[in-house]
């Protein structure tokens, strides 16, 4: 590991029904807590917690305005307004103070929470971009979950293929053909980024 005591992030995106969650928690269960310290970005929401969720702990809970505020502040790396006065976000100060305690961070965001956090940190950041073999895969996918609605499904192709012309820019791209193999190049990649 390096020796340097302040910690680095990695950062994923990815088209939804890409695997993107799947291989994210299979790092995080594979000794990736203790062995590679990480942690996940404490992120800011304006919804109310749900069941036993805690401020602070899987979010920071704020009111709508307080949202704005911060908002007007500068003080997010990236957020986005999923609906009205629903917002979810990732401010600079909760980044900082877990770098500072030589975590290492694990994002979960879209493709332009991934540029903004990646331009902020530069060569301390590891942009993974996880995709689909091809659309009509991923397609095939969506419909096996069995969970979205026909125009939902169509939706979600329409943004993947937004959200594809974006690879490019990231660091790195993990095509998840098959996965327990995406899972290994994964890991492998946040492992050579976290001994540099």
């Amino acid at each position: 590991m390096s020796c340097n005591m302040e910690g680095k992030l990695i950062i994923f995106a990815a088209p939804s029904g890409s695997g993107k969650s799947t291989i994210i928690s299979s790092i995080m269960a594979d000794e990736g807590e203790e062995r590679l310290n990480l942690h996940f970005s404490i992120s800011a929401t304006s919804r109310a917690p749900r069941g036993t969720e805690q401020n602070g702990v899987e979010y920071f809970f704020l009111t709508p305005e307080e949202f704005r505020q911060k908002i007007a502040n500068d003080e997010f790396l990236e957020y986005e307004e999923v609906y009205t006065d629903k917002f979810y976000g990732t401010l600079k100060s909760q980044v900082d103070k877990q770098l500072a305690a030589g975590q290492n961070i694990v994002f979960d965001v879209d493709v332009h929470g991934a540029m903004n956090i990646k331009k902020a940190y530069g060569k301390r950041a590891l942009s993974i971009f996880i995709q689909p073999p091809s659309i009509d895969e991923l397609r095939r996918r969506l419909e096996k979950r069995g969970t979205d609605a026909p125009e939902v499904i169509e939706q979600r192709i329409q943004r993947a293929s937004y959200e594809l012309t974006y690879a490019d820019q990231f660091d790195e791209v993990v095509v998840n053909d098959i996965l327990e193999v995406a899972q290994v190049e994964t890991l492998a990649l946040v492992e050579d980024f976290l001994e540099e």
